[in-house]
């Protein structure tokens, strides 16, 4: 998987921990619509970081929980 697919998939794991809805992640985040449209998309084969970052604060975790997840593990995650 890529790293935007393994960015997203953790984005939906926090959503459905939290019972957050990608709506309000885009108003606790300031991530635009139209890029969350594209990142939930998987049109980009990646994310900047600032982007990360911004969700990641949206969710209301620490980058440390956020990339404390398997998906993030070096023989999951494809790097071109």
């Amino acid at each position: 998987m890529n790293l935007n697919q393994a960015v997203m998939k953790r984005v939906e794991e926090i959503l459905k921990q939290k019972l957050m809805s990608y709506y309000r992640l885009e108003l606790n985040s300031g991530v635009n619509h139209s890029t969350m449209q594209k990142l939930k998309s998987a049109d980009r084969t990646g994310c900047n970081l600032k982007t990360i970052f911004l969700l990641i604060y949206g969710l209301g975790v620490t980058p440390e929980e956020f990339f404390a997840s398997p998906l993030f593990k070096e023989e999951n995650i494809q790097i071109d």
